[in-house]
């Protein structure tokens, strides 16, 4: 099928050969995305979360160097590691006119708690005991507990970033807001809703102004159509942190053209399956680790990914803090896998496909988001899998908001999953485990020690002794490893693919951003 794709895009490529030079004369980017912008309100979820980096910013900024300055050009952290005092950057406003001081810092943070069940996930909303004006330039915060990972949450996406006091509705945001007025280089000029948006420079910016004129974020469903818009010059750039805008095929065949520019970001986060332990049949650990047995890792990183990707052995890369840990781990072994669901009691009787127990099939259901090209090719390729050692896996791909419902609700057996990434991984990853409101909850709601791994959670979230905190984490990784609640399969890389007239294309820390404000256009092609 990847090689009927790829020849197929050669083709468009020749046909389109006369307009592939078009570059815009006015300065102006357009990008295209399968999904609309939304509700981009950060101190909510619904939006896309590049969307809201274009226009919010935080006090401190996650980079590939640690946290630096931003809104916050210093801060003091007291010798018990529970009050952050900051200095806040001056004569800063928001793109609506009102002035970015302390006061609009904790007017912001108290909108963000008192939506504490929302942001209930983020433990630093759970450790935010008092926050207080010091003076309109200092702003400080006081935590219940010290909270290492404190500077890295406030860096995040969402949801502490901040918006125009003057937008909020009764002195809240969690019921929306009257205009998205940030402090970022970028503000949303026009939404028409899933046709497109467009970000103009903020006049006002504080910092080094973007180069472009506007970004054009259109909405096109389709990941070939949005091929086909970059091939034919109506748009510019295509970005995405997993396969819902563009799969290998695509990449590598426009890859390959000297008109366009492929670029890999270094591995971001990790692709799972997740198995679920509160169903009927994945709830036995040995049926677990027969299933982890059988997949073939190999054939997804180079029939998916065609090796751009490395096999996961782990479920967080042993580059990732705390993550430099011996775990248990499954080789590909069918034969491994027969033998485990021979001793579960799953036997396959001669003449049949699919193993028995007590009269009823081994049949489990995978559900996969149906835009998303690298999840169905996975799903496919684990389907024969599982044939080889009479597991029937049936596989549904569905509309990704029928796909997270099913989720949050544990309606499944297996589920393709993705960490969070950096800077998230792994303490915001793994307090999210704790919450009813993501897959690895309901997955890991059957495991004997599910209240005791919570409690570690809890304790190395907020213990200041290094050692010990590594320690809780080795704990909580190989518990779910032995256990074997995750099939890692490999880790991710964001891609980039556009027209070589576009230059400053990079990406940020995290995998959910895009940097518009470092690109610009140049006239003269090589």
């Amino acid at each position: 099928m990847q090689k009927f794709l790829t020849a197929l895009l050669s083709v468009f490529i020749t046909f389109a050969s006369s307009v592939l030079s078009a570059k815009p004369t006015d300065n102006i980017l357009d990008y295209a995305s399968t999904k609309d912008i939304r509700d981009i309100n950060p101190h909510l979820y619904s939006g896309e979360m590049a969307a809201q980096n274009m226009v919010f910013e935080p006090l401190v900024m996650n980079t590939e160097q640690g946290v630096v300055p931003h809104l916050a050009t210093s801060w003091e952290i007291s010798d018990d590691n529970k009050t952050y005092t900051f200095h806040l950057r001056r004569h800063v406003t928001f793109s609506d006119g009102e002035p970015f001081n302390a006061h609009a810092v904790k007017r912001n943070f108290e909108a963000v708690l008192a939506n504490y069940q929302r942001h209930a996930w983020l433990e630093l909303v759970r450790q935010i005991d008092q926050v207080n004006v010091i003076d309109d330039d200092t702003i400080q915060l006081k935590l219940k507990t010290p909270y290492y990972p404190t500077l890295i949450e406030l860096g995040l996406t969402r949801p502490f970033r901040f918006i125009s006091p003057r937008a909020f509705i009764d002195g809240k945001t969690e019921n929306g807001v009257t205009d998205y007025a940030g402090t970022g280089p970028w503000i949303l000029a026009e939404h028409r809703k899933n046709q497109f948006a467009r970000f103009t420079p903020n006049p006002s910016y504080w910092g080094e102004k973007p180069s472009l004129s506007a970004v054009i974020w259109h909405v096109i469903p389709d990941r070939q159509t949005i091929l086909l818009a970059l091939q034919k010059g109506d748009i510019q750039l295509i970005f995405g942190a997993d396969g819902d805008m563009l799969d290998m095929a695509g990449f590598e065949a426009l890859n390959t053209e000297r008109e366009f520019i492929g670029k890999l970001s270094a591995p971001t986060a990790s692709r799972t399956l997740i198995l679920n332990t509160t169903r009927p049949i994945t709830a036995d650990p040995q049926v677990r680790r027969a299933l982890a047995h059988a997949v073939n890792k190999k054939a997804v990183a180079e029939g998916v990914f065609n090796g751009t990707e490395s096999i996961a052995e782990s479920l967080m890369a042993k580059e990732v803090p705390y993550c430099n840990i011996e775990v248990a781990t499954y080789a590909f072994s069918p034969q491994k896998s027969a033998e485990l669901l021979d001793a579960a009691g799953w036997r396959l009787s001669s003449g049949k496909l699919i193993r028995e127990k007590e009269g009823k099939p081994l049949s489990l259901l995978l559900s996969y988001n149906i835009n998303n090209a690298a999840e169905k090719d996975i799903a496919e390729l684990l389907q024969a899998d599982f044939k080889q050692i009479g597991v029937d896996l049936q596989i549904l791909g569905e509309e990704k908001q029928a796909f997270l419902a099913r989720q949050k609700s544990g309606r499944f057996d297996l589920q393709y999953a993705l960490s969070w990434g950096k800077p998230y991984d792994p303490a915001s990853f793994v307090s999210s485990f704790r919450i009813p409101a993501h897959a690895d909850y309901q997955a890991q709601k059957g495991l004997p020690k599910k209240a005791q791994i919570d409690r570690m959670i809890n304790q190395l979230l907020i213990t200041p002794n290094e050692s010990k905190r590594q320690t809780l984490y080795t704990d909580v990784f190989r518990y779910l490893a032995e256990q074997s609640v995750y099939i890692p399969l490999t880790y991710s890389r964001t891609k980039a693919l556009y027209h070589r007239s576009l230059q400053g294309v990079d990406f940020n820390v995290s995998q959910y951003e895009i940097p518009f404000e470092k690109m610009s256009f140049h006239s003269n092609t090589p």
